[in-house]
Protein backbone atom coordinates (compact mmCIF):
# COMPACT_ATOMS: atom_id res chain seq x y z
CA UNK A 1 0.00 0.00 0.00
CA UNK A 2 1.10 3.71 -0.45
CA UNK A 3 3.05 5.15 2.40
CA UNK A 4 0.11 7.74 2.84
CA UNK A 5 -1.80 5.11 3.71
CA UNK A 6 -1.79 5.10 8.27
CA UNK A 7 -1.82 1.89 9.98
CA UNK A 8 -5.25 2.22 10.90
CA UNK A 9 -6.29 2.52 7.14
CA UNK A 10 -3.93 -0.69 6.46
CA UNK A 11 -5.97 -2.80 9.21
CA UNK A 12 -9.64 -1.59 7.94
CA UNK A 13 -8.42 -3.07 4.46
CA UNK A 14 -6.90 -6.24 6.21
CA UNK A 15 -9.98 -6.87 8.57
CA UNK A 16 -12.21 -5.48 4.82
CA UNK A 17 -10.22 -8.53 3.28
CA UNK A 18 -10.97 -11.35 5.81
CA UNK A 19 -14.88 -10.32 6.34
CA UNK A 20 -15.55 -10.22 2.23
CA UNK A 21 -13.91 -13.55 2.61
CA UNK A 22 -15.95 -15.01 5.40
CA UNK A 23 -18.87 -13.69 3.08
CA UNK A 24 -18.24 -15.02 -0.14
CA UNK A 25 -17.32 -18.06 1.32
CA UNK A 26 -20.50 -18.33 3.73
CA UNK A 27 -22.38 -17.08 0.93
CA UNK A 28 -21.76 -20.00 -1.68
CA UNK A 29 -21.61 -22.82 0.26
CA UNK A 30 -24.90 -22.65 2.24
CA UNK A 31 -27.40 -23.59 -1.26
CA UNK A 32 -24.39 -26.39 -1.75
CA UNK A 33 -24.92 -27.77 1.46
CA UNK A 34 -28.97 -27.13 0.67
CA UNK A 35 -28.87 -29.12 -1.86
CA UNK A 36 -26.33 -32.04 -1.22
CA UNK A 37 -27.41 -32.38 2.52
CA UNK A 38 -31.22 -31.56 2.51
CA UNK A 39 -31.80 -32.39 -1.37
CA UNK A 40 -33.18 -28.58 -2.10
CA UNK A 41 -34.79 -27.38 -5.11
CA UNK A 42 -34.99 -24.35 -6.77
CA UNK A 43 -37.86 -22.95 -4.65
CA UNK A 44 -35.73 -23.47 -1.52
CA UNK A 45 -32.60 -21.67 -2.78
CA UNK A 46 -34.61 -18.86 -3.74
CA UNK A 47 -36.30 -18.44 -0.55
CA UNK A 48 -32.56 -19.05 0.51
CA UNK A 49 -31.36 -16.19 -1.37
CA UNK A 50 -33.93 -13.98 -0.80
CA UNK A 51 -33.74 -13.78 3.22
CA UNK A 52 -30.13 -13.39 2.69
CA UNK A 53 -30.61 -10.05 0.81
CA UNK A 54 -33.34 -9.03 3.51
CA UNK A 55 -30.80 -7.70 5.68
CA UNK A 56 -29.52 -4.83 3.29
CA UNK A 57 -33.43 -3.61 3.21
CA UNK A 58 -34.17 -3.78 6.29
CA UNK A 59 -30.92 -3.12 8.23
CA UNK A 60 -29.00 -0.61 5.59
CA UNK A 61 -30.84 2.48 7.37
CA UNK A 62 -30.80 1.73 10.61
CA UNK A 63 -26.59 0.59 10.42
CA UNK A 64 -26.15 4.02 8.87
CA UNK A 65 -27.78 5.96 11.48
CA UNK A 66 -25.71 3.85 14.39
CA UNK A 67 -22.55 4.25 11.98
CA UNK A 68 -23.13 8.43 12.47
CA UNK A 69 -23.53 7.92 15.91
CA UNK A 70 -21.75 5.45 16.97
CA UNK A 71 -17.85 3.76 17.05
CA UNK A 72 -17.82 2.57 13.25
CA UNK A 73 -14.34 0.46 14.01
CA UNK A 74 -16.73 -1.04 17.40
CA UNK A 75 -20.10 -1.67 15.01
CA UNK A 76 -17.97 -3.99 12.59
CA UNK A 77 -16.55 -5.78 14.82
CA UNK A 78 -19.78 -6.52 16.72
CA UNK A 79 -21.68 -7.50 13.57
CA UNK A 80 -19.09 -9.72 12.18
CA UNK A 81 -18.43 -11.25 15.62
CA UNK A 82 -22.64 -11.93 14.94
CA UNK A 83 -21.77 -13.61 11.79
CA UNK A 84 -18.79 -16.07 13.71
CA UNK A 85 -21.44 -17.13 16.31
CA UNK A 86 -23.83 -17.77 13.14
CA UNK A 87 -21.54 -20.06 11.63
CA UNK A 88 -20.40 -21.64 14.52
CA UNK A 89 -23.87 -22.54 15.49
CA UNK A 90 -24.41 -23.58 11.83
CA UNK A 91 -21.29 -26.02 11.92
CA UNK A 92 -22.41 -27.47 15.04
CA UNK A 93 -26.40 -28.17 13.86
CA UNK A 94 -24.33 -29.82 10.24
CA UNK A 95 -22.14 -31.81 13.13
CA UNK A 96 -25.35 -33.21 14.99
CA UNK A 97 -27.47 -33.83 12.05
CA UNK A 98 -30.07 -30.88 12.99
CA UNK A 99 -29.23 -28.63 10.18
CA UNK A 100 -32.40 -27.16 8.02
CA UNK A 101 -33.66 -25.18 5.66
CA UNK A 102 -35.16 -22.77 8.24
CA UNK A 103 -32.01 -22.96 10.26
CA UNK A 104 -29.76 -22.56 7.16
CA UNK A 105 -32.13 -19.28 6.25
CA UNK A 106 -32.23 -17.80 9.85
CA UNK A 107 -28.56 -17.97 9.86
CA UNK A 108 -27.85 -16.65 6.29
CA UNK A 109 -29.97 -13.65 7.47
CA UNK A 110 -27.10 -13.35 10.61
CA UNK A 111 -24.31 -13.74 8.47
CA UNK A 112 -25.68 -10.86 6.50
CA UNK A 113 -25.44 -8.51 8.71
CA UNK A 114 -21.98 -8.64 8.96
CA UNK A 115 -21.61 -7.51 5.60
CA UNK A 116 -24.11 -5.03 6.00
CA UNK A 117 -22.51 -3.50 8.84
CA UNK A 118 -18.92 -3.35 6.49
CA UNK A 119 -20.99 -1.87 3.71
CA UNK A 120 -21.91 1.09 5.30
CA UNK A 121 -19.55 1.86 7.62
CA UNK A 122 -16.21 1.01 6.29
CA UNK A 123 -16.96 4.02 3.61
CA UNK A 124 -17.76 5.90 6.28
CA UNK A 125 -14.47 5.55 8.21
CA UNK A 126 -12.11 5.94 5.24
CA UNK A 127 -12.28 9.74 4.76
CA UNK A 128 -11.11 9.69 8.49
CA UNK A 129 -8.11 7.50 8.06
CA UNK A 130 -6.97 8.94 4.84
CA UNK A 131 -5.90 12.02 3.22
CA UNK A 132 -8.81 13.60 0.53
CA UNK A 133 -6.02 12.60 -2.69
CA UNK A 134 -5.81 9.07 -1.02
CA UNK A 135 -9.11 8.38 -0.94
CA UNK A 136 -9.58 7.23 -4.54
CA UNK A 137 -6.50 4.49 -4.01
CA UNK A 138 -8.17 3.44 -0.75
CA UNK A 139 -11.09 2.70 -1.85
CA UNK A 140 -9.80 0.96 -5.28
CA UNK A 141 -8.11 -1.03 -2.19
CA UNK A 142 -11.43 -2.02 -0.67
CA UNK A 143 -12.70 -2.77 -3.16
CA UNK A 144 -9.95 -5.23 -4.80
CA UNK A 145 -10.38 -7.25 -1.74
CA UNK A 146 -13.87 -7.26 -3.11
CA UNK A 147 -13.55 -8.35 -5.88
CA UNK A 148 -10.79 -10.73 -4.77
CA UNK A 149 -13.10 -12.11 -2.49
CA UNK A 150 -16.31 -12.52 -5.29
CA UNK A 151 -14.03 -13.73 -7.77
CA UNK A 152 -12.36 -17.03 -5.48
CA UNK A 153 -15.22 -17.22 -3.29
CA UNK A 154 -17.59 -19.76 -5.14
CA UNK A 155 -14.67 -22.11 -6.44
CA UNK A 156 -13.07 -22.37 -3.00
CA UNK A 157 -16.54 -23.29 -1.40
CA UNK A 158 -17.46 -26.12 -4.20
CA UNK A 159 -13.71 -27.61 -3.64
CA UNK A 160 -13.51 -27.43 0.16
CA UNK A 161 -16.96 -29.24 0.25
CA UNK A 162 -15.95 -31.39 -2.43
CA UNK A 163 -12.53 -32.23 -0.66
CA UNK A 164 -13.41 -32.36 3.09
CA UNK A 165 -17.00 -32.16 3.47
CA UNK A 166 -19.56 -29.50 4.13
CA UNK A 167 -18.57 -28.64 7.46
CA UNK A 168 -14.88 -27.59 6.22
CA UNK A 169 -16.24 -23.96 4.26
CA UNK A 170 -17.76 -23.03 7.37
CA UNK A 171 -14.74 -23.48 10.02
CA UNK A 172 -12.67 -21.36 7.24
CA UNK A 173 -15.45 -18.74 7.06
CA UNK A 174 -16.09 -18.24 10.98
CA UNK A 175 -11.98 -18.09 11.15
CA UNK A 176 -11.75 -15.57 8.56
CA UNK A 177 -14.70 -13.36 10.59
CA UNK A 178 -12.56 -13.71 13.98
CA UNK A 179 -9.28 -12.61 12.50
CA UNK A 180 -11.94 -9.69 10.56
CA UNK A 181 -12.52 -8.30 14.20
CA UNK A 182 -8.75 -8.92 15.40
CA UNK A 183 -7.59 -6.50 13.18
CA UNK A 184 -10.23 -4.29 13.58
CA UNK A 185 -9.12 -4.32 17.61
CA UNK A 186 -5.89 -2.24 16.35
CA UNK A 187 -7.85 0.95 14.17
CA UNK A 188 -7.50 4.49 15.50
CA UNK A 189 -10.76 5.86 14.78
CA UNK A 190 -10.55 9.50 15.56
CA UNK A 191 -13.12 11.14 18.32
CA UNK A 192 -16.23 12.83 16.90
CA UNK A 193 -18.43 15.24 18.78
CA UNK A 194 -21.21 13.93 19.81
CA UNK A 195 -24.18 14.60 18.50
CA UNK A 196 -27.50 16.11 20.07
CA UNK A 197 -30.23 13.66 20.53
CA UNK A 198 -32.74 13.11 17.40
CA UNK A 199 -35.76 11.17 16.85
CA UNK A 200 -34.24 8.42 14.24
CA UNK A 201 -36.76 8.92 11.21
CA UNK A 202 -35.59 12.72 11.58
CA UNK A 203 -31.71 11.82 11.10
CA UNK A 204 -32.69 9.56 7.98
CA UNK A 205 -34.76 12.66 6.76
CA UNK A 206 -31.83 14.60 6.80
CA UNK A 207 -29.63 11.86 5.01
CA UNK A 208 -32.66 11.71 2.61
CA UNK A 209 -32.56 15.60 2.24
CA UNK A 210 -28.72 15.52 1.33
CA UNK A 211 -29.05 13.18 -1.50
CA UNK A 212 -32.04 14.71 -3.22
CA UNK A 213 -30.85 18.06 -3.13
CA UNK A 214 -27.36 17.54 -4.53
CA UNK A 215 -27.05 17.88 -8.01
CA UNK A 216 -23.83 15.01 -7.54
CA UNK A 217 -25.35 12.78 -5.07
CA UNK A 218 -29.11 12.57 -7.01
CA UNK A 219 -28.01 11.33 -10.21
CA UNK A 220 -25.79 9.18 -8.88
CA UNK A 221 -28.75 7.62 -7.32
CA UNK A 222 -30.54 7.08 -9.94
CA UNK A 223 -27.97 5.88 -12.23
CA UNK A 224 -27.56 3.04 -9.30
CA UNK A 225 -31.22 2.24 -9.93
CA UNK A 226 -31.14 2.10 -13.47
CA UNK A 227 -28.26 -0.04 -13.90
CA UNK A 228 -28.92 -2.76 -11.13
CA UNK A 229 -32.86 -2.73 -12.56
CA UNK A 230 -31.11 -3.62 -15.98
CA UNK A 231 -28.24 -6.25 -14.28
CA UNK A 232 -31.25 -7.74 -12.97
CA UNK A 233 -33.04 -8.59 -15.59
CA UNK A 234 -29.86 -9.93 -17.60
CA UNK A 235 -29.45 -12.46 -14.72
CA UNK A 236 -32.88 -13.41 -14.89
CA UNK A 237 -32.59 -14.16 -18.71
CA UNK A 238 -28.67 -14.95 -19.16
CA UNK A 239 -28.37 -18.75 -17.60
CA UNK A 240 -31.29 -20.25 -19.81
CA UNK A 241 -30.01 -18.34 -22.99
CA UNK A 242 -26.56 -18.97 -22.57
CA UNK A 243 -27.78 -23.22 -21.89
CA UNK A 244 -30.42 -23.35 -24.66
CA UNK A 245 -29.07 -20.66 -27.42
CA UNK A 246 -25.40 -20.33 -26.69
CA UNK A 247 -24.93 -24.02 -26.43
CA UNK A 248 -23.11 -24.06 -23.05
CA UNK A 249 -23.08 -26.87 -20.48
CA UNK A 250 -22.62 -26.25 -16.48
CA UNK A 251 -19.08 -25.43 -16.72
CA UNK A 252 -19.20 -23.13 -19.46
CA UNK A 253 -21.98 -20.79 -17.84
CA UNK A 254 -19.52 -21.05 -14.69
CA UNK A 255 -16.87 -19.82 -16.70
CA UNK A 256 -18.68 -16.64 -17.97
CA UNK A 257 -20.09 -16.20 -15.24
CA UNK A 258 -16.64 -16.03 -13.86
CA UNK A 259 -15.16 -13.81 -16.01
CA UNK A 260 -17.22 -10.94 -14.42
CA UNK A 261 -15.42 -11.24 -10.93
CA UNK A 262 -11.67 -11.55 -12.91
CA UNK A 263 -12.93 -7.88 -14.74
CA UNK A 264 -13.69 -6.33 -11.22
CA UNK A 265 -10.32 -7.17 -9.86
CA UNK A 266 -8.44 -5.58 -13.48
CA UNK A 267 -11.01 -3.04 -12.93
CA UNK A 268 -10.09 -2.24 -9.18
CA UNK A 269 -6.41 -2.60 -10.40
CA UNK A 270 -6.70 -0.10 -13.64
CA UNK A 271 -9.06 2.50 -11.19
CA UNK A 272 -6.05 4.33 -9.49
CA UNK A 273 -4.37 5.04 -12.68
CA UNK A 274 -7.90 6.13 -14.14
CA UNK A 275 -8.15 8.72 -12.22
CA UNK A 276 -4.92 10.02 -12.27
CA UNK A 277 -5.11 10.27 -15.77
CA UNK A 278 -8.82 11.48 -16.55
CA UNK A 279 -10.75 14.58 -15.24
CA UNK A 280 -12.99 13.15 -12.49
CA UNK A 281 -16.24 13.45 -13.80
CA UNK A 282 -15.21 11.56 -17.49
CA UNK A 283 -13.18 8.65 -14.81
CA UNK A 284 -16.92 8.41 -13.36
CA UNK A 285 -18.65 7.92 -16.87
CA UNK A 286 -16.52 5.03 -17.61
CA UNK A 287 -18.38 2.43 -15.31
CA UNK A 288 -22.19 3.50 -17.07
CA UNK A 289 -20.71 3.51 -20.74
CA UNK A 290 -18.66 0.20 -20.08
CA UNK A 291 -21.97 -1.23 -19.34
CA UNK A 292 -23.65 -0.39 -22.01
CA UNK A 293 -21.00 -1.66 -24.17
CA UNK A 294 -20.88 -4.84 -22.15
CA UNK A 295 -24.98 -4.92 -22.98
CA UNK A 296 -24.59 -4.20 -26.03
CA UNK A 297 -21.75 -7.53 -26.44
CA UNK A 298 -24.02 -9.65 -24.97
CA UNK A 299 -26.71 -8.65 -27.56
CA UNK A 300 -24.56 -9.57 -30.33
CA UNK A 301 -24.37 -12.67 -29.40
CA UNK A 302 -27.95 -13.23 -30.88
CA UNK A 303 -26.04 -12.97 -34.10
CA UNK A 304 -22.72 -14.68 -33.42
CA UNK A 305 -23.74 -17.18 -30.76
CA UNK A 306 -20.15 -18.07 -28.96
CA UNK A 307 -19.20 -18.74 -25.09
CA UNK A 308 -16.48 -16.39 -25.79
CA UNK A 309 -18.33 -13.44 -26.33
CA UNK A 310 -20.51 -13.75 -23.37
CA UNK A 311 -17.76 -13.51 -21.31
CA UNK A 312 -16.24 -10.70 -22.63
CA UNK A 313 -19.34 -9.27 -21.98
CA UNK A 314 -19.38 -10.49 -18.42
CA UNK A 315 -15.50 -9.08 -18.20
CA UNK A 316 -16.51 -5.53 -19.50
CA UNK A 317 -19.54 -5.41 -16.66
CA UNK A 318 -17.05 -6.43 -14.22
CA UNK A 319 -14.17 -3.98 -15.53
CA UNK A 320 -16.20 -0.36 -16.02
CA UNK A 321 -18.86 -0.83 -12.64
CA UNK A 322 -16.10 -1.36 -10.63
CA UNK A 323 -14.23 1.89 -11.16
CA UNK A 324 -17.82 3.46 -10.48
CA UNK A 325 -17.80 2.16 -7.45
CA UNK A 326 -14.84 3.42 -6.81
CA UNK A 327 -15.25 6.95 -7.80
CA UNK A 328 -18.63 7.24 -6.66
CA UNK A 329 -17.94 6.20 -3.37
CA UNK A 330 -15.24 8.60 -3.44
CA UNK A 331 -17.04 11.49 -4.80
CA UNK A 332 -19.82 10.59 -1.84
CA UNK A 333 -17.42 10.97 0.96
CA UNK A 334 -15.99 13.70 -0.37
CA UNK A 335 -19.40 15.88 -0.92
CA UNK A 336 -21.11 14.80 2.09
CA UNK A 337 -20.40 15.62 5.88
CA UNK A 338 -18.70 12.88 7.71
CA UNK A 339 -21.17 13.36 10.49
CA UNK A 340 -23.83 12.39 7.90
CA UNK A 341 -22.00 9.48 5.92
CA UNK A 342 -22.81 6.55 7.18
CA UNK A 343 -26.72 7.87 6.36
CA UNK A 344 -26.26 8.64 3.20
CA UNK A 345 -23.89 5.23 2.30
CA UNK A 346 -27.30 3.39 3.80
CA UNK A 347 -29.83 4.82 1.46
CA UNK A 348 -27.89 4.04 -1.54
CA UNK A 349 -27.55 0.95 -0.87
CA UNK A 350 -31.15 0.40 -0.05
CA UNK A 351 -32.26 2.11 -3.59
CA UNK A 352 -29.96 -0.25 -5.00
CA UNK A 353 -30.96 -3.39 -3.03
CA UNK A 354 -34.50 -2.39 -3.36
CA UNK A 355 -34.42 -2.02 -7.57
CA UNK A 356 -32.98 -5.92 -7.75
CA UNK A 357 -36.23 -7.78 -6.88
CA UNK A 358 -37.55 -5.01 -9.56
CA UNK A 359 -35.18 -6.07 -12.24
CA UNK A 360 -35.48 -9.66 -11.80
CA UNK A 361 -39.42 -9.62 -11.74
CA UNK A 362 -39.35 -7.63 -14.79
CA UNK A 363 -36.63 -9.87 -16.49
CA UNK A 364 -39.05 -12.87 -15.75
CA UNK A 365 -42.16 -11.16 -17.46
CA UNK A 366 -40.72 -10.30 -20.21
CA UNK A 367 -38.47 -13.57 -21.08
CA UNK A 368 -42.34 -15.45 -20.32
CA UNK A 369 -43.73 -13.22 -22.47
CA UNK A 370 -41.80 -12.19 -25.59
CA UNK A 371 -38.45 -14.15 -27.09
CA UNK A 372 -34.83 -14.01 -26.02
CA UNK A 373 -33.67 -11.07 -28.38
CA UNK A 374 -36.42 -8.68 -26.57
CA UNK A 375 -35.27 -9.71 -23.13
CA UNK A 376 -31.17 -8.99 -23.89
CA UNK A 377 -32.12 -5.74 -26.47
CA UNK A 378 -34.46 -4.61 -22.81
CA UNK A 379 -31.00 -5.10 -21.15
CA UNK A 380 -29.42 -2.78 -23.61
CA UNK A 381 -32.40 -0.16 -23.46
CA UNK A 382 -31.75 -0.14 -19.56
CA UNK A 383 -28.19 0.71 -19.78
CA UNK A 384 -28.49 3.05 -22.36
CA UNK A 385 -31.11 4.72 -19.62
CA UNK A 386 -28.48 4.86 -17.11
CA UNK A 387 -25.88 6.00 -19.41
CA UNK A 388 -27.52 9.17 -20.61
CA UNK A 389 -29.20 9.88 -16.61
CA UNK A 390 -25.20 10.37 -15.71
CA UNK A 391 -24.16 11.64 -18.77
CA UNK A 392 -26.80 14.75 -18.31
CA UNK A 393 -25.57 15.27 -14.97
CA UNK A 394 -23.67 17.73 -13.58
CA UNK A 395 -21.06 14.99 -12.20
CA UNK A 396 -20.03 14.92 -15.84
CA UNK A 397 -18.19 18.39 -15.84
CA UNK A 398 -16.21 17.60 -12.61
CA UNK A 399 -12.31 18.55 -13.24
CA UNK A 400 -11.17 17.08 -9.84
CA UNK A 401 -13.18 15.77 -7.13
CA UNK A 402 -14.92 18.96 -5.19
CA UNK A 403 -13.40 20.32 -1.72
CA UNK A 404 -14.32 18.07 0.90
CA UNK A 405 -16.68 19.89 3.70
CA UNK A 406 -15.72 20.68 6.97
CA UNK A 407 -16.25 18.25 9.09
Amino acid sequence: MSSFFTPSFKRLAWSNLLAQSAEQLSLAAVPIVAVLLLQAGPGEIGLLASIQSLPFLLLSMPLGLLADRTSRTRLMALAESLRAVALLLLLALIITGHVSITALAVIGFLAAVGTVAFSVAAPSLVPALVQVDGLAQANGRLELARSAAFAAGPALAGALIAWTGASAAFVLSGMLSVSAVLCLRGIAEPQRAAMPARHPLLELQDGAKWVWQSDLLRPIVFCSIAWNISWFMLQAAYVPYAIHDLGLDASGVGVTLACYGVGMIVGALLAPRVVRALPFGQAILLGPYFSVLAAFTMALTLFWPHGWLAALSYFLFGAGPIIWTITSTTLRQTVTPRAMIGRVTSINIVVSTGARPLGAALGGVVGVSFPVSVSLWCVVLGFGVQAIIISASKVRTLKRLPDPLPD
